[in-house]
């Protein structure tokens, strides 16, 4: 980058340059010059707007939380139209997607991150939690409407879906599945809990 031209928005494009990383190459290839270059900075840039890569991380995962909260309002105000499966399913595709899935690749081999995101009040897993508040939140709907079974436990329903859709998504890098595998995943999870005749 030439001396003199100025950045738009420096932190901005740096957290995308780690989204797009993340996503193409998975978490592994998540380093500051890969960072930089893929921003088209300096790599004093980073370290100008962040005190070390963790403190980029942490904002990443702080931008992906607010997403996924903005998502569950969507999702929550979905409840009653559609399927439920089908609902469940897009949320899953949406909100576990291989950025989402590469910080929690993140959080388990950087323990500086995954102590951060603990002091900063989280489980060290980047948003899994949030992503089950989500679905918990959704699902809970879903019963007060009877499209659930009143029998049914949306947090249990919740963790399962989570951390199924997490496994599912965490395939071989670029390997991710159809709509039509995420359906039939959270179909199996939620059958019991679905009111009607059963074949």
């Amino acid at each position: 980058m030439p001396t003199g031209v100025a950045l738009r928005d420096p932190r901005a494009q740096l957290l995308a340059a780690a989204e797009r990383i993340l996503a193409r190459d998975g978490a592994g290839a998540l380093t500051s010059r890969a960072i930089t270059d893929e921003a088209g900075v300096a790599k004093g840039v980073l370290h100008r707007h962040f005190a070390d890569v963790d403190d980029l991380l942490m904002a990443l995962v702080d931008n992906r939380v607010a997403r996924i909260r903005q998502q569950s309002e969507r999702l929550r105000a979905s409840a009653g139209t559609g399927t439920v499966v089908g609902n469940v399913a897009s949320a899953l595709a949406e909100a576990i997607d291989p950025v989402a899935v590469g910080l929690i690749g993140l959080a388990i081999s950087r323990d500086e991150l995954r102590a951060r995101l603990r002091r900063a009040g989280g489980t060290g897993l980047p948003t899994l939690p949030e992503t089950t508040a989500m679905l918990v939140d959704y699902l809970r709907a879903e019963r007060e409407l009877g499209r659930l079974s009143a029998g049914a436990d949306p947090a249990a329903l919740a963790r399962i879906l989570a951390g199924t859709g997490h496994l599912l998504f965490a395939g071989e890098l670029g390997a991710l599945p159809d709509a039509r595998a995420v359906e039939e995943v959270v179909e199996t999870a939620l059958i019991a809990a679905l009111p009607g005749p059963r074949d």
